[in-house]
């Protein structure tokens, strides 16, 4: 399978589910995506564990972190120096949520919040090189039922420019999303992530936050797959630049995209 071309400071690269339930979690994606959960069996882990797809790796997964704290799921950035990092998000107006510390995983782990209120994580390897989850090329056949693509979505998409390009040295380039403005970020000349308006659909108190979506071969018969297994569809099946798209959430609520592929642009085949 497809991998980025490497997942170099600034470029998203890798996701968590945060569960309230896991063991429901388990199920319902390995109904899904075919996922498999493997869990790290020492007392420390604290019940954490990742998602695998023909034996690579696809996903972290873990219990919610306290009560009332809902399902989630969890982008992570890629960065050379967390503490170095954690200071660029205070400077540039946001808030720190999680002071650098290390993770189980071989590596520091941070949060913070952006202007917005969405929250992101950062990830500096330590032990070993930054894990490359199984990553698909946009638009091409490889990696289904893999992480493709993360997203900001916000009632805030202006405000938010100056703060990510001071944090990751991001570039924003406007795009259009089956006549919604849309923003792509770009480094070192290739998109890694996008950004846009919350949807009108959804509900009105919808937080901002970091959408994940994953690449899928049939959009329409996942979007039904999810509600036969007690999930929601948010936004039903649309067509976009980059194929065909919905947003739904699992039953304890956690939200993710679902992407179809289309043929990639040019600018697209620099992953």
């Amino acid at each position: 399978m497809s991998e980025r071309s490497g997942c170099e400071p600034g470029v998203p690269c890798r996701v968590d589910l945060s569960s309230t339930d896991v063991t429901l979690s388990v199920r319902f994606y390995r109904e899904i995506f075919g996922w498999e959960a493997v869990f790290d069996p020492r007392p420390e882990s604290g019940g954490h564990g990742r998602f695998t797809l023909d034996g690579e790796t696809v996903a972290g997964i873990g219990p919610a972190l306290g009560d009332g704290v809902p399902s989630a799921w969890n982008a992570h950035v890629a960065t050379a120096d967390a503490e170095a990092t954690a200071s660029a998000v205070l400077a540039a107006g946001g808030r720190v949520v999680l002071e650098p510390a290390r993770a189980l995983g071989g590596g520091i782990v941070a949060a913070f919040q952006d202007p917005s209120g969405a929250f992101l994580a950062v990830w500096q390897p330590v032990e070993r090189p930054v894990e490359r989850p199984v990553t698909p090329v946009p638009g091409t056949g490889a990696g289904r039922d893999a992480l493709v693509w993360n997203e900001l979505v916000t009632s805030d998409v202006a405000g938010c420019e100056a703060f990510y390009r001071a944090v990751f040295d991001w570039g924003a380039k406007g795009a259009d999303l089956a006549g919604t403005p849309y923003v792509e970020w770009h480094l070192h000349g290739r998109p890694v992530a996008g950004a846009v308006e919350t949807d009108p659909r959804l509900s009105r108190d919808t937080p901002p936050h970091w959408r994940t979506c994953f690449a899928v071969g049939d959009v329409e018969a996942v979007v039904a797959r999810v509600g036969d297994l007690g999930g929601r569809v948010l936004v039903p099946p649309s067509p976009t630049p980059r194929g065909t798209r919905a947003v739904v959430a699992d039953p304890q609520f956690a939200v993710f995209g679902v992407l179809g592929r289309s043929a990639p642009t040019e600018e697209h085949r620099r992953w």
